[in-house]
């Protein structure tokens, strides 16, 4: 019997460090090469990364509507496109949530948000949450700035928070993002490739 529970012990321990190791392996990860994708725009256009061949780089955002600290990061990532849009980093805003567990993240209420805060940036919304498991993406806001490299790749640079202070954008003393996009266009990797994203969880069936 207690051979029998010593075994169970093991094969318990073994699960959860299997499990582990899965989790920690979703998703792309620093260094990587991504994928284009194609999902649907608030204006009922289909956007692709490969219409970004001609830019430096693309700041993804995984984001919603409802989540208090998506909410609070709203005009933080609105000035993020606007300072570097232009310098060849824009802002690609995702919707990663499923409808029909998270009220108020339906395509509609996407479109009434993006006109409501002013979005400069494409939303798009993930519709069946095929695109946000490659990125392995936990969190809203969860931001992936990919840098072009290898010819007309994207190359995942950094993983992680906007910056260290959700709810005080005036008591922000690092700007990760806006650090490591510095950093790519000087040439240069970012000094933090991975950062704790702070916010609410995915929400899927």
């Amino acid at each position: 019997m207690k051979t029998f529970k010593s075994l169970l012990a093991v094969l318990v321990v073994v699960a959860s460090v299997a499990f582990t190791v899965k989790e920690e392996s979703k998703g792309y990860k620093i260094g990587d090469t991504v994928d284009n994708f194609t999902l649907k725009n608030i204006d009922g256009k289909m956007v692709s990364l490969k219409d970004y061949d001609d830019q430096k780089g693309v700041v993804v955002v995984f984001t919603c509507n409802h989540c208090p600290y998506s909410k609070m990061y709203e005009d933080r990532i609105i000035a993020l496109d606007k300072k570097y849009k232009a310098k060849g980093y824009p802002v690609v805003a995702i919707n990663p949530n499923d409808p029909s567990v998270s009220g108020g993240d339906d395509f509609e209420s996407m479109k009434e948000r993006a006109k409501e805060k002013g979005f400069t940036f494409p939303y798009l919304f993930d519709d069946g949450q095929k695109v946000y498991p490659k990125f392995g993406a936990t969190r809203t806001p969860h931001v992936f700035i990919l840098n072009k490299e290898k010819g007309n790749d994207f190359i995942l640079s950094y993983i992680g928070a906007i910056d260290d202070n959700a709810r005080a954008s005036n008591s922000v003393k690092e700007h990760y993002v806006e650090d490591a996009i510095d950093n790519l266009l000087a040439g240069k990797a970012p000094s933090k490739t991975i950062t704790k994203a702070i916010g609410c969880s995915i929400k899927t069936k």
